[in-house]
């Protein structure tokens, strides 16, 4: 395996009593793009709801195990400090609807407090919409609301605030689920470009998405982690039947 930038060792997670992640070992390798792939209920957004610490939000969530980030225990970490590196997208576009494109991007830094220059703020603007591959189609109207874009560019503006952190590692829930093709078009470019900077973990339904833009593959199938390995190989001679199937 190439160097995992993080470790997901014995996991399990859990809603009171039930159980919806089993056991999960999982290694993510650095500046890849792993894609979590199974069918809908089978904990793939748990999973990366528990890689940054949001699955604790929830009353009664509770989880075993343990998770590294560059073997660093993020449950023995500061969940704040573990969102500034493990960074967040989610499904349906949702740039802060108050807020310019200019401080949507700037947003993580003035909520955890973090003060800035206005050169600093300048600079991490324009490096975040430029990672995301927005800023051409943004600079002139960087203090309009985040809402009047169109859904593509609303979701690379979401990228590009979680790149703003300057996260190690990029969790993608279904980033293209609610977008037309060409804007699924732009975001799978761009995440493939992103990997050179940044870890990804997307959570698909698309299995030609997977095919498309990720390294690896990990399939779960209720609550357990089925098969994980290079998406070439899952994808043409599977290990396992449930995968094939």
């Amino acid at each position: 395996m190439e160097s995992a930038v993080l470790r997901v060792e014995n996991f399990s997670a859990f809603f009171g009593q039930n159980p919806v992640l089993r056991e999960i070992n999982l290694a993510i390798p650095e500046n890849r793009i792993t894609a979590i792939m199974g069918p809908s209920g089978c904990g793939k957004t748990t999973l990366i709801r528990c890689i940054n610490r949001m699955h604790e939000l929830t009353p009664d969530a509770r989880v075993s195990g343990k998770i590294s980030l560059n073997h660093e225990d993020i449950y023995a970490t500061d969940p704040i400090v573990v969102r500034r590196q493990i960074g967040m997208v989610f499904q349906k576009p949702n740039p802060f609807p108050m807020m310019s494109i200019y401080d949507n991007v700037i947003a993580g830094y003035n909520l955890n407090g973090i003060r800035l220059s206005k050169d600093e703020k300048h600079t991490i603007v324009e490096e975040s919409l430029r990672r995301a591959a927005l800023w051409d189609e943004v600079k002139k109207s960087l203090h309009r609301r985040g809402t009047f874009l169109s859904g593509g560019q609303q979701q690379r503006l979401c990228i590009a605030r979680a790149l703003a952190m300057r996260p190690t590692v990029l969790l993608l829930d279904e980033p293209t689920s609610a977008l037309d093709p060409k804007a699924t078009s732009h975001i799978e470019e761009l995440i493939v470009q992103l990997k050179d900077t940044v870890t990804i973990i997307l959570v698909t339904h698309n299995i030609s998405q997977a095919a498309r833009v990720s390294d690896f593959t990990a399939f779960l199938y209720l609550g357990e982690l089925v098969e994980f390995g290079p998406t070439e190989k899952m994808f043409t001679a599977p290990k396992n039947k449930r995968t094939e199937a």
